[in-house]
């Protein structure tokens, strides 16, 4: 786990901060402007360790402060093995603050947030913490402690993944000042929040992929070229008639029934959408007639008395379109992630067999 101290030294030129334990070589050459080296697995699951310059860091840090109205004191909710958490110390070090942390050996409960929370509270000034969609969703979902704590925080970042569109209405009808963030490790973390770039931060589309400029890029891959000015990330979005990006999600999920190509993150809202669905993810399944069928894992609000598959089925050709109305959709728990918030589509998909 990466400290404050740790932070402050590599943001200073003292050394090179691991966000995971392991071996690792000697940089060379363009590499040894890094000050964080963060590993990352994507979605294909081939570890990529990402360099990151402190001037990316702290820019990040600024641009983020700039956004929410100031520096302030954070709470760490999040482990700091991923550029999200790593941040939350960055950007406690360029405000000069003390952060809060939260014990997530136990695993993330609301009522242990509002312990963690408590001291950050009470210091003087603007208050903030970052968390994935999971986190929010377990805060919003009963009016205790929890919720009565993340009210009083004058910003919550929110990334990691996409979050449900009813997790996030109920979380704003309740007082949760949520702000939605876009970003990874090779953009030193969000650089676009609910929808709008940071100042200084360029996106632009290329054949619907997005791609990012500006100075919070980071160097490059370990033992690959540098970035440049323009990073192509795997993500597709557009751009809504009011200028703001709307993500699509991962280009390699895109499934293709038919001749159609159906983009998961739609159908997951049209199905989170409906009563008595929590979470959802859908993935393609290799099929001979089709090439490939859709596929959804839904968890229900109640496990015991989960909504009609038919019926969540036909929401989804009314609000998409008959072509990507699922398949087969399973009922289940809980879904399997990889990161903090991230679904491990991988898993689904090979749960259906």
């Amino acid at each position: 786990m990466i400290t404050l101290d740790q932070v402050r030294a590599a943001l200073s030129g003292q050394g090179v901060m691991a966000a995971q334990d392991g071996d690792h070589p000697p940089l060379r050459g363009w590499e040894t402007a890094a000050a964080l080296a963060v590993t990352t697995s994507g979605s294909t699951g081939e570890p990529k360790t990402v360099l990151l310059g402190a001037d990316a860091l702290t820019t990040s840090a600024e641009l983020t402060h700039a956004r929410l109205g100031g520096p302030g004191t954070w709470l760490l909710a999040l482990p700091t093995t991923h550029i999200a958490g790593i941040q939350v110390l960055v950007r406690s070090v360029v405000a000069g603050t003390e952060p809060g942390v939260m014990d997530l050996a136990p695993g993330f409960r609301a009522s242990d947030f509002a312990v963690a929370a408590r001291p950050v509270l009470a210091e003087p000034g603007r208050h903030y913490t970052a968390l994935v969609p999971t986190q929010l969703a377990r805060l919003v979902a009963t009016e205790g402690p929890g919720l009565a704590a993340v009210r009083q925080f004058d910003a919550v970042l929110i990334g990691g993944a996409a979050t449900p569109p009813a997790v996030l209405e109920r979380a704003r009808r309740l007082g949760v000042r949520v702000v939605t963030t876009y970003g990874m490790s090779e953009t030193s973390g969000g650089c676009v929040y609910d929808g709008l770039p940071l100042d200084g931060v360029r996106v632009r589309l290329d054949d619907g992929r997005i791609e990012v400029g500006g100075p919070v890029l980071a160097l490059g891959y370990r033992g690959g070229e540098p970035f440049g000015e323009w990073f192509r990330t795997g993500d597709l979005g557009r751009i809504r008639d009011d200028g703001t990006l709307e993500v699509l999600g991962r280009a390699d999920d895109v499934i293709i029934s038919g001749g159609e190509n159906i983009a998961p993150s739609r159908v997951e809202r049209a199905l989170t959408a409906q009563p008595g669905v929590r979470e959802a993810c859908v993935v393609g399944l290799a099929d001979q007639e089709w090439g490939q069928v859709v596929a959804a894992a839904v968890v229900p609000e109640d496990p015991g008395d989960p909504p009609d598959a038919d019926e969540l089925c036909a929401a989804v050709g009314e609000v998409v379109g008959r072509f990507a109305m699922p398949k087969r959709v399973v009922f289940v728990t809980e879904l399997p992630l990889r990161g903090p918030g991230k679904v491990d589509r991988k898993a689904v998909a090979s749960s259906f067999g």
